[in-house]
């Protein structure tokens, strides 16, 4: 009975792991579409006048920067599309948008898919692994910094938001640069890195919006975020 009880444990948790997996999203492209180590130039080296330069506007920021702007860079540390609630209002909500939510957890995935294995290829050193003195406020992280992934997918995110919902195309560009500069500001990345981010974000975007599977959840996404917001 022991051993029936155990493989009966052993079994309920197999499914549950196996349910959790499926209910992953899934990327619509990968790396093997888009190979952005054909597509970026290699970044600077870290001994370069340009990482150097770009060092010291790290710390110049971290010098200027006030307590504000460190809340809003450690709150735009999270990937999702949520951080443009600000812009798009009160009714801007996941529980309210549930096709919605999952189709921006798809083009999320789409990001790292990409981006992730072109910053192993890279491996550019963040700029507190260079210079003693830059002092993140955000989570650290080990991964290259090159291009700056969450530049990537605030770009990716501005830009098809800003296409389902053109009445407010330019504050949610906006939104979008303040999310990707906040990876400055919160001492995580140098500026180019935010810059190869930008181009990353929107040449993922032009691939994407050729593909029918992301068209499809893109206007059924499209429909239910305006009847949402009454728009």
């Amino acid at each position: 009975m022991k051993k029936l009880a155990s493989f009966a444990a052993a079994f309920v948790l197999l499914v549950a792991g196996s349910t959790a997996y499926a209910e992953e999203a899934q990327p619509f492209i990968t790396n093997k579409d888009i190979d952005l180590t054909m597509i970026l130039p290699p970044p600077p080296a870290d001994d370069s006048a340009q990482t150097k330069a770009e060092i010291g506007e790290v710390l110049t920021i971290q010098v200027t920067r006030t307590p504000e702007m460190e809340a809003r860079a450690i709150a735009d540390a999270e990937e999702n599309v949520w951080r443009f609630a600000d812009v798009m209002g009160p009714k801007f909500t996941k529980e309210a948008l549930p096709k919605f939510s999952a189709f921006f957890d798809r083009v999320v995935a789409t990001e790292g898919a990409v981006v992730d294995p072109a910053k192993g290829v890279w491996k550019r050193p963040r700029p507190h692994m260079l210079s003693d003195l830059v002092k993140p406020v955000v989570k650290l992280s080990s991964s290259g910094a090159w291009p700056s992934g969450h530049a990537t997918v605030g770009t990716m995110m501005g830009i098809v938001l800003s296409d389902m919902v053109p009445e407010k195309r330019a504050e949610i560009m906006a939104r979008a640069a303040e999310y990707a500069h906040n990876r400055v500001v919160g001492g995580i990345h140098y500026p180019s890195d935010v810059e190869m981010g930008k181009i990353s974000g929107s040449v993922i975007v032009a691939v994407l919006l050729s593909r029918d599977d992301f068209k499809k959840e893109f206007d059924e996404a499209k429909s239910e975020l305006r009847g949402g917001l009454g728009m």
